[in-house]
């Protein structure tokens, strides 16, 4: 069987990093979604949810039985070390589910594996995993702008969020291919992700 290759999709927050990654499914890329995947496992019945509920107290699950993100994202901006904390919890169960999913691909025969992973740069071990990463990026106006407009946070929050994560230099520097998604039209980058499917062969 031929390995697929596999593709690294990152950006900061509203740079449309998934929406590019789903450009890619159309084509016929197997998409691995980290955050989708970090998201069930701090849901309600997650796998992270007794772990989390141990080292951080009950009140840092809502009433629904999972993760209440809003109260944990202002406690992990305001203290490094609980940010540490969350990521031993949520991290490897992200990992194990992340390599799960990806032998499923493999095993189904797809030829590209997309791996959507919000925080590539800042962790080294997906690096060693990937053939090649694609950085989707924009203006950091234009990212307050579509996280804004989409959620309601606040340009504070939005703020603190783009500067917990890595700076849009550290991201180009780590890619083999950047988009600029500034002023593109859907249809502008359904064509550039045909283009980057049909380099691996789709």
């Amino acid at each position: 069987m031929q390995r697929p290759a596999r593709l690294g999709v990152t950006g900061g927050i509203g740079s449309g990093k998934s929406t590019f990654a789903a450009m890619l499914g159309d084509c016929g890329a197997a998409v691995i979604d980290a955050d989708a995947i970090a998201r069930s496992v701090t849901d309600s019945g997650g796998t992270a949810i007794g772990a989390i509920r141990s080292a951080f107290g009950a009140e840092y699950i809502d009433d629904k039985g999972a993760l209440d993100r809003a109260r944990m994202r202002a406690l992990v901006f305001a203290d490094a070390q609980a940010k540490e904390r969350l990521e031993t919890i949520v991290h490897p169960l992200v990992g194990s589910a992340v390599a799960q999913a990806a032998e499923h691909a493999m095993q189904a025969g797809n030829r590209l594996i997309v791996f959507d992973i919000p925080l590539l740069t800042e962790s080294p071990r997906w690096a060693r995993q990937l053939d090649a990463v694609l950085v989707v990026d924009c203006s950091e106006s234009t990212q307050v702008m579509r996280v804004q407009a989409r959620s309601g946070l606040t340009e504070d929050t939005v703020r603190a969020i783009m500067a917990a994560q890595s700076s849009r230099s550290t991201r180009r520097a780590a890619a083999d291919f950047v988009v600029y998604n500034d002023g593109l039209s859907l249809s502008d980058l359904q064509t550039i992700a045909r283009r980057i499917a049909s380099m691996f062969g789709l």
